[in-house]
């Protein structure tokens, strides 16, 4: 039976109701159902030969990557380098077009709801698209190259800080807004000095966390011909170098561990 409790902290029992208990009871059924049906579609689906040799699949490629070939580190930095460029100024990029989306998509700073859906839109589009998707659109249309990889993180970037910061300006607190409105200020000023003093911090917090996404996410890009580290992953695993995939790990996965600590210190000084 269902309890609350008085202001004194003395419980109060309740009879659930046969209509709720009868709610209850159908909901665990559906959810126990939508499972077993999910796993027998997974099921139907897998080989499970396979799976049962996976074991020991994954430990002939671990032992075929070690030792690693740390001499084809060497040939790294410049991809590695076009990665961080790919990242940094894709996020930039992304940020550019986002700050303004996201103010005509918060309903106190909306100018008119039909620009607010309008904004909602390129979000949700922005959102729903995967930067190696729209890795593999661009480099159709641009061609392979460090640019397709920049504008892909740029549009994948919208959707992302657009969100997190339109909702950062809907959350603000009205008193100061309404004060400065009364002061006759203009819309350019209430916003100058009513709105952006309050979400710059989320700002700025909301940009750091994106770029460290983008790092991770820029490593992968060149797999489709958008440049970077991913040019060389992609060549190394084609033609069976697993200890040059192995030094390609490592060397991701010391990138994306230093800029999670960079990230994580930038954050903590601004917020």
């Amino acid at each position: 039976m269902p309890v609350t409790t008085t202001p004194q902290g003395t419980p109060i029992w309740r009879l659930r109701t046969t209509r709720a208990q009868w709610l209850g009871y159908l909901a665990w059924l559906g959810g126990i159902s939508l499972f077993l049906l999910c796993w027998k579609v997974i099921s139907d689906n897998t080989m499970w030969v396979f799976v049962e040799d996976a074991g020991r699949q994954g430990s002939d490629l671990v032992s075929r990557m070690l030792p690693p070939q740390w001499s084809y580190a060497q040939r790294l930095w410049k991809p590695m380098w076009d990665t961080l460029n790919i990242a940094t100024l894709g996020t930039l990029l992304g940020i550019a077009m986002a700050f303004p989306v996201a103010f005509l998509a918060a309903r106190n700073t909306s100018p008119h709801p039909l620009v607010r859906s309008a904004a909602l839109v390129i979000i949700v589009s922005s959102r729903s698209i995967n930067s190696l998707i729209w890795a593999m659109l661009l480099v159709t249309i641009l061609g392979p190259g460090v640019l397709a990889g920049i504008i892909a993180i740029a549009l994948r970037s919208i959707g992302f800080v657009g969100k997190l910061l339109y909702e950062a300006i809907e959350e603000i607190h009205p008193t100061p807004v309404e004060a400065i409105s009364a002061t006759g200020a203009s819309r350019m000023q209430v916003l100058n000095y009513g709105v952006l003093p309050q979400v710059l911090p989320a700002f700025a917090g909301i940009s750091v966390y994106r770029w460290d996404i983008n790092i991770r996410e820029s490593t992968v890009l060149g797999l489709v011909g958008a440049g970077g580290i991913g040019l060389q992953l992609n060549a190394a695993i084609n033609s069976l170098a697993w200890s040059q995939v192995s030094v390609i790990f490592l060397m991701i996965f010391a990138t994306v561990l230093v800029s999670e600590w960079i990230s994580a210190r930038v954050r903590h000084a601004i917020i």
